[in-house]
């Protein structure tokens, strides 16, 4: 012999040994996977809010009254949308926020909510 020990392998040894290592790395594959959608719904949700307050504000700017500028906001963030405006001058603030993920079930009642921002000069 050259020095090498002989090694016998059991035909039955690393039976089931792939199953074993999915169900442990299937948990983590998951978790990476909503991570990544759930990120992925924040940045959709953050533009629509955006776009909401934009729309909300410039809404305002025309002279609309407030029902039809609440409305324009719900129009483009979409249900569960909350809007705040403030007046300030000839100035009108727009504070907007919309959910982040929708009807999913139970994940779709979840806290997070992406805010939007905007500002807009009252038309003379």
């Amino acid at each position: 012999m050259t020095g090498r020990a002989a090694t016998t392998r059991s035909p039955g040894r690393e039976r089931g040994s792939v199953a074993a290592e999915l169900a442990v790395a299937l948990p983590a594959v998951v978790v990476v996977l909503a991570l990544v959608l759930t990120v992925g719904a924040a940045s959709v949700a953050r533009l629509r809010a955006v776009d909401a307050a934009t729309a909300a504000a410039r809404s305002a700017a025309l002279g609309e009254d407030a029902a039809a500028q609440r409305a324009a906001a719900v129009r483009v963030g979409g249900s569960g949308t909350s809007v705040r405006l403030a007046h300030d001058g000839d100035w009108v603030t727009a504070d907007v926020e919309v959910p982040v993920v929708g009807r999913l079930g139970p994940l779709g009642a979840g806290p997070l909510r992406a805010a939007g921002h905007a500002v807009a000069r009252v038309e003379p």
